[in-house]
């Protein structure tokens, strides 16, 4: 099969995956890097995950593993992957499949020896390059012109791929704003067919689209692939009633800042019945909805929420009201997460007792807040 081009790097020259390659390839089998990392490395984007597809089945895989002394773990099996550990580093190795059955949410899969049937089993067609252990890329399903131009397409007929696995509308956005061309606009037959099977989302789990959720809004600017998610009604399946008018501001506002996706899911807001949130997720959530509908001074939202949390809510209260934070925000944010509210309990005692002392603390500290946290003991003692 024809090589198109190469791909480098540390990750492709590491001593333990080019052993592993190698001990794969001694014992007569075909060995292929695939998906992410040779998608990655042509695009010039840091490598993560280093994925390796192979006409060895799994038994066999662990067994030439086994006696090159590498450690084989028995991942998915039943998916054809076992992920074998190699001087410390994880590679995980796939036999090649051809999907036999498929009900939307998980695929009952054959081993293969052909890679052109491995290759038409992947989602998109960026995905589905592969590259030799010396680099050398191979294209099964002319998926590199889609790469170089930035373009996230369905593998063969887009409906055919989403029936196979529903959470592939979701990856399709993920994958637009991770990995498209934001000039080029987003795939139409694609756009079309994750609008026309949206309702296949609803039996795909909380935690998958959770997941994917996530993924998406920490890309560098998830807000065009979020609106076509909007107008297609595939936002409204995940998040009912939300809105994503003001994440392009917030993204703009947000761009000297690490990516924080419950930032962004606070602007676009919607009902979260859909999705599987921690405990300290939902609480954190609900924090930042409440305040973008307050006045509190970034030195209070500081000591309210913590510096990260009050960094998340000013950014978002902006890009709602479209308006840049307020001057010195970050100093003011520091400042109040760093302050200790100046009465105590024991300063009201033993004149005020129970709920009456309860309530007259809450009483100063809010005196306390609207000062910008400024006002002292003293002060707020001579109120009490």
């Amino acid at each position: 099969m024809k090589a198109e081009g190469k791909v480098s790097g540390d990750w492709l020259d590491h001593p333990g995956t080019q052993a592993l390659m190698q001990a794969l390839e001694a014992a007569g089998h075909t060995a292929l890097f695939v998906g992410g990392c040779v998608r990655n490395a042509l695009l010039h984007e840091p490598v993560g995950d280093v994925d390796i597809s192979t006409d060895a089945t799994p038994d066999t895989v662990s067994d030439i593993a086994g006696k090159a002394g590498f450690k084989p773990v028995p991942t998915g099996i039943d998916h054809g992957t076992v992920t074998v550990v190699v001087q410390g580093k994880p590679h995980e190795v796939t036999t090649f499949r051809r999907d036999v059955e498929t009900d939307g949410r998980r695929a009952v899969v054959a081993f293969s020896t052909r890679i052109e049937e491995d290759a038409q089993r992947r989602d998109f067609t960026m995905n589905a390059l592969y590259a030799d252990r010396h680099g050398a890329v191979i294209d099964p399903l002319g998926g590199l012109p889609d790469l170089q131009a930035r373009r996230v397409r369905f593998v063969g007929d887009a409906e055919t791929r989403i029936r196979e696995d529903y959470l592939r509308i979701l990856r399709f956005f993920r994958f637009h704003a991770a990995y498209g061309d934001p000039d080029g606009g987003i795939d139409p037959e694609g756009l079309a067919a994750c609008a026309g099977l949206s309702e296949g989302l609803e039996g795909i789990s909380k935690e998958r689209i959770t997941a994917e959720l996530r993924k998406l809004l920490t890309a560098r600017d998830p807000a065009p692939s979020v609106a076509a998610m909007s107008r297609s009604g595939v936002l409204a399946r995940i998040l009912p009633g939300a809105d994503p008018r003001a994440l392009a501001p917030l993204v703009h506002l947000d761009a000297a800042e690490p990516p924080r996706w419950l930032r962004r899911l606070s602007i676009i807001g919607g009902d979260t019945d859909h999705l599987r949130l921690s405990k300290a997720e939902s609480r954190d959530l609900a924090a930042l909805r409440t305040t973008l509908g307050t006045l509190d001074t970034p030195a209070a939202l500081g000591w309210r929420l913590g510096k990260a949390l009050a960094t998340d809510a000013v950014l978002a209260r902006a890009a709602m009201f479209e308006t840049p934070p307020p001057p010195g925000w970050t100093d003011e944010i520091q400042r109040g997460a760093q302050a200790r509210f100046p009465v105590a309990a024991a300063d009201l005692m033993p004149a005020l007792q129970g709920e009456a002392l309860g309530a007259r603390l809450k009483t100063l500290e809010a005196q306390w807040l609207a000062s910008n946290l400024t006002a002292t003991r003293e002060a707020l003692l001579k109120e009490a």
